[in-house]
């Protein structure tokens, strides 16, 4: 079992690539979808999202991509299955595995995320249909109450208890502790924020005997709230490595941030002006979504006959991403073809 851990984590840490997100729940392609006036039939999630994993030689800047549960089992126009097109690419199929969150009880405007009842039994399955790693996001809000110390010590207990029952099974935990963006927070209070809730999820993850080589993270950069002025990602890069620094132990081998509702130029550039700061410990790297999405999603706009440049967009924001890895991306690359 832990052989089979290594081999995967290997295949996901590789230099100049990183993790593409195509995990969006029901409702949240939904709203991606409607943005660009198509309907979020089952029919197409599976043409879209086909049509993006068939981009050609993704796998030189993708290493894995996290599936949501419905794409695991769909195929290509062709008949491929989904994993196993991705295994094809020299890419390591993953899956989402939480079940949304909730209403934390007792903690007014606090968030938890459900799913770990039955968990051993659905990875068994999606290990059958090829997928090696899991993927599992809690949540914290910022304001002046939030979040409360229930909360960041509840959601540390569910991410923990959900990373040992993966690497039980095999499977390798991405471990998703999301401070979000929405609000008027400062970028000082993001940080401390930041810091206690990492602080507390390895505290927790200690304590289930989670094996730290065999996992990944998958946190927040340290930015200002949305409602105010952006940060440099001079600025974003010092205090997002100084946080982490405090808090994440070496042993892990791969930091790999969410974009977490920044634009996709942005994402790029806080991520490369991370890999400009000086060696670090760990792989600083990616794991996008709609950063990577975005404008391959307003290429395709639904229509089959832009398969050419729907995964011209993919790509390219790929391969920008892997120059960020090593520190060499600039602002005039974007103009490239």
């Amino acid at each position: 079992m832990q052989d089979q851990l290594n081999e995967t984590v290997n295949a996901l840490v590789q230099k100049g690539k990183g993790i593409l997100a195509v995990d969006e729940s029901a409702p949240t392609i939904a709203k991606r979808f409607k943005a660009i006036d198509v309907e979020s039939t089952e029919e197409n999630r599976r043409s879209y999202r086909s049509m993006i994993l068939s981009t050609p030689d993704l796998g030189q800047f993708i290493s894995g991509v996290i599936l949501f549960e419905e794409t695991l089992g769909q195929s290509t126009d062709d008949g491929t299955l989904i994993p196993e097109l991705l295994t094809q690419q020299g890419i390591v199929p993953g899956i989402k595995v939480d079940k949304g969150k909730l209403p934390l009880a007792n903690a007014p405007g606090d968030e938890i995320t459900q799913g770990l009842d039955g968990l051993a039994q659905r990875l068994e399955g999606y290990k059958e249909q090829g997928a090696r790693f899991a993927k599992w996001r809690d949540v914290y809000s910022i304001s002046g109450t939030t979040p409360s110390k229930l909360a960041i010590e509840t959601n540390a207990e569910v991410l923990a208890r959900y990373a040992a029952i993966c690497q039980e099974q095999g499977v390798v935990p991405i471990v998703e502790p999301e401070v979000l963006i929405d609000g008027d927070h400062s970028m000082e209070r993001c940080a401390e924020i930041t810091e206690v809730v990492l602080h507390e999820v390895f505290h927790a993850l200690h304590r289930h005997h989670v094996v730290l080589e065999h996992m990944l993270l998958k946190p927040s950069m340290v930015v200002p709230g949305k409602e105010l002025q952006k940060a440099s990602p001079k600025q974003v890069a010092k205090q997002t490595i100084r946080i982490i620094r405090r808090t994440v132990p070496v042993a892990v081998p791969s930091i790999n941030f969410l974009s977490g509702g920044q634009a996709p130029e942005e994402a790029t550039a806080n991520l490369n002006a991370m890999n400009q700061h000086g060696q670090q410990p760990w792989e600083l790297t990616f794991s996008y979504g709609r950063a990577l999405q975005q404008l391959a999603l307003q290429a395709w706009k639904g229509d089959p006959d832009n398969l050419k440049s729907t995964q011209t967009a993919l790509y390219k924001r790929a391969k920008l991403n892997g120059a960020a890895r090593y520190g060499d991306y600039s602002l005039a690359m974007e103009s490239e073809d």
